[in-house]
């Protein structure tokens, strides 16, 4: 579904990501993992097709993405959906919240016929908001107001409006850094939920015990490059890099 090739990526010159190449497959979870400040984050950036790389290719559905035109780069990117580590809801009901996307989603494709997967009339949109509540375990909470909502309940809000028009590709990062363990343990049941969806996910965590109970493969990011990537009993187990297992034993790495 989705490929990066030799990504590179600098800020004022000063390299981030060097020749990263990544796969992702429909209906797999794969965690990115690593200390804090090696790219992460602009990874997601590049991988939700938000941010140009500075040098390499990213593919996706068969596009090479930066060397199409605007309006198919955006009808790709909007096939994509983000969950930030903090919840970010407008001043507005949870279902008003949740349907947010959906509708920006459905007037554009009106606007362009691009054709867009996941897309749903205006009937529908009150069944796509209570769907996607109820993955995240919140299945009556459409009509409260998103202000009186826990921190935890609004990052699984948060999921659930990325979750509604149900995108192809899932960009995670940190999604439950600051939650308590039950919704901990919600958001991980939603991350399966998707995958089984067909939907790819891609989270990227420090926290490796997370990685090892939700992904299929785990790509670990170490200095400003991927060390190693594949399945994630292999990884943890028996890693081929020094610097992977030298991260992975909980020696500070860059």
């Amino acid at each position: 579904m989705l490929r990066a090739t030799d990504v590179t990526h600098a800020y004022d010159a000063e390299p981030v990501l060097t020749d990263v190449s990544l796969v992702v497959d429909p209906g797999e979870v794969l965690a990115l993992i690593g200390p804090s400040g090696v790219g992460k984050t602009t990874l997601l950036r590049i991988l939700g097709l938000s941010l140009e790389p500075t040098a390499g290719t990213v593919t996706f559905d068969r596009t090479d993405v930066w060397a199409a035109d605007t309006a198919r780069r955006r009808a790709l990117r909007r096939r994509t959906g983000t969950v930030f580590q903090a919840a970010s809801l407008f001043d507005a009901s949870v279902a008003r919240n949740v349907e947010y996307g959906l509708r920006v989603r459905r007037s554009w494709r009106e606007r362009i016929r691009s054709g867009l997967r996941g897309l749903v009339g205006r009937e529908d949109v009150s069944g796509s908001v209570h769907d996607a509540l109820g993955v995240v375990g919140l299945p009556d909470a459409a009509s409260r107001s998103a202000d009186s909502l826990s921190g935890g309940e609004a990052q699984r809000v948060s999921f659930a409006r990325a979750l509604a028009y149900d995108p192809d590709l899932l960009l995670l990062d940190e999604p439950t850094s600051d939650l308590d363990p039950r919704n901990t343990a919600v958001v991980e049941d939603a991350v399966e939920r998707a995958s089984d969806r067909d939907i790819g996910v891609v989270v990227a965590t420090h926290d490796m015990n997370q990685a090892e109970r939700i992904a299929d493969r785990v790509a670990v990011l170490l200095g400003d490059g991927v060390t190693e990537v594949g399945p994630t009993e292999a990884v943890f187990d028996d890693p081929h890099d020094d610097r992977t297992r030298q991260f992975i034993a909980g020696e500070l790495v860059y």
